[in-house]
């Protein structure tokens, strides 16, 4: 199974937006359920080391970066840097108690994995959080480096993410925190969720878009169906466009509303966050009546997009009042 979603731009990006949201809310009810069963949900450190291949990939790492960082070292036997840097890992993996998880991925068997994370040389070492792919470092790395590194990856987890990590106890049975995990009853919704994700993997946004209202038809708060539809929507608007052209449109009509907008969603889409929102902000701030009513609404369906509580949607938030009155 080839990763889904891979983004090499960062770890914030519009496919994370969903994960991000669902993340949080997977984890904790994973935890909830494996503690009505009478268990705290834990895992033994032996758990937090583990070896993946292309045909669990999608459950091992995928799966498990909406609950925890997932660290990857890719190596391979005759790889001596990779000797040297492997035990460094696992037992920073364990000193780290569940902060993240290492997956250990032997290139020589998993030549598909390495070409789809675009690795040229190893060690190479990622991370993946909340489903997106972030490159860490690739080579020898010092220890202290590695720890720099791996402290950065932990605090955008959990403070923009949510991902707090796995509780580990040195006393539970190994494997013991993922049967609990998978032990999870599925929520009412998602076979329509996950019909929703495979449109939009397979490129299918009106089918996308017609899932998402399909739940929110029954369940009009839903937030995962929510933020979707916003995804699903906005890609559709970009779908087609020529990217030159409208850049030079807004960029030789600032007072065309419809031009500026869908800049926005370009920059959206190509992961300028801060442009996207402070753009349509100016537009605001330039417009008046309906036009200014049509720049606030686009500008709040972008909000959603991202998430209220990405503390750029928040700065942006204050910066349209200021606009506005």
């Amino acid at each position: 199974m080839q990763p889904r979603n891979m983004s090499m731009s960062g770890v914030v990006d519009l496919a994370a937006v969903k994960a991000a949201q669902e993340a949080k809310a997977k984890a904790e009810q994973a935890r909830a359920e494996a503690a009505r069963q009478g268990g705290g949900g834990a895992v033994s450190p032996a758990d937090l080391v583990i070896d993946v291949d292309e045909a669990g990939f999608e459950r091992d790492v995928l799966q498990r970066s909406t609950e925890v960082p997932v660290v990857i070292d890719f190596w391979a036997e005759w790889c001596q840097p990779c000797k040297q840097l492997s035990p460094v890992l696992e037992r920073l993996a364990v000193e780290y108690d569940g902060r993240f998880l290492l997956a250990k991925i032997d290139v020589d068997a998993n030549q598909l994995l390495m070409q789809q994370f675009g690795v040229q040389g190893i060690p190479a070492v990622f991370a993946v959080v909340a489903g997106q792919a972030l490159p860490l470092f690739q080579g020898a790395a010092g220890e202290a480096q590695i720890r720099q590194t791996l402290d950065q990856l932990v605090q955008v987890a959990e403070q923009r993410f949510g991902l707090t990590g796995l509780t580990v106890d040195p006393d539970a049975e190994p494997g013991g925190g993922d049967r609990a995990a998978q032990d999870v009853p599925a929520g009412p919704y998602d076979a329509l969720l996950e019909a929703a994700v495979r449109a939009l993997d397979s490129g299918d946004l009106s089918g996308a878009v017609q899932a998402y209202r399909n739940v929110l038809a029954d369940d009009p708060g839903n937030p995962e169906a929510t933020l979707g539809l916003a995804q699903a929507e906005l890609l559709q608007r970009v779908q087609g466009l020529d990217p030159v052209r409208v850049r030079k449109d807004a960029a030789e009509k600032p007072q065309d509303v419809e031009a500026q907008i869908v800049a926005a969603d370009l920059d959206l889409v190509g992961g300028h966050v801060e442009d996207a929102f402070g753009r349509l902000i100016e537009t605001v701030g330039r417009t008046a009546g309906d036009d200014r009513e049509t720049v606030r609404v686009r500008l709040l369906k972008l909000f959603e997009v991202v998430g209220a509580e990405d503390p750029r949607v928040i700065a942006a938030r204050r910066a349209l009042a200021r606009a506005l009155f």
